[in-house]
């Protein structure tokens, strides 16, 4: 089975899918194809009615999406439950992980979405703060209780890493300063998951 992942390379939803591929010992079935969003003749749109990344094309055709429906999909293909667990609270406070990881990014894309498709006179301060708000409270939730790093690590670290990685490379690392837990925790993902600095955005 060949699959095709079409993405962008900054992406930390897409950046979220390549580790888990890794991990999952599945990046050698994987064709990385990157895709221009801003292009009205991008086939994307075809695959994904929504126009977002990631997708994943199988064989057949077939395109899945979003990050975490994909993610799932690997998991089942590498045999299941190795980077989610199957059932009970531990699944779904993985997933809770996850979700929380994921809606930091959402926030963080919006904010670079407003600086980059609106004028200045017409970004809205209010709207940007409401996002950072939640970039905080985010921060503050993950570092109080930061999942574990199991062997393989499970999505919900995953997320978490490639959220923290999405403020580094859009945000200049501000949130650094304010979380010496949170950035030793990630140097101990990176050391644990080479994937996570072969994915990083230039």
């Amino acid at each position: 089975m060949t699959m095709i992942l079409r993405f962008a390379p900054p992406s930390p939803f897409a950046r979220k899918v390549r580790i888990a591929a890794s991990v999952l010992d599945l990046s050698d079935q994987i064709t990385l194809e990157t895709t221009d969003l801003n292009d009205p003749a991008e086939t994307l749109r075809v695959q994904n009615p929504l126009g977002k990344i990631p997708a994943l094309v199988l064989d057949d055709g077939t395109a899945l999406y979003d990050s975490s429906v994909i993610v799932q999909y690997l998991d089942t293909l590498a045999g299941g439950v190795r980077i989610i667990p199957p059932s009970g609270m531990a699944r779904f406070q993985v997933l809770r992980q996850e979700a929380l990881a994921d809606g930091l990014m959402d926030a963080g894309v919006l904010q670079v979405y407003e600086g980059r498709y609106r004028p200045a006179e017409l970004h809205h301060q209010p709207w940007l703060d409401r996002q950072a708000g939640k970039v905080a409270r985010a921060l503050a939730a993950i570092a109080a209780d930061p999942p574990p790093l199991d062997e393989p690590p499970h999505i919900g670290a995953i997320a978490t890493a490639c959220a923290l990685g999405y403020l580094d490379f859009r945000f200049s690392g501000d949130w650094r300063a304010g979380n010496p837990g949170l950035v030793a925790w990630l140097e101990r993902f990176e050391a644990a998951v080479p994937a996570y600095a072969q994915t990083a955005p230039e």
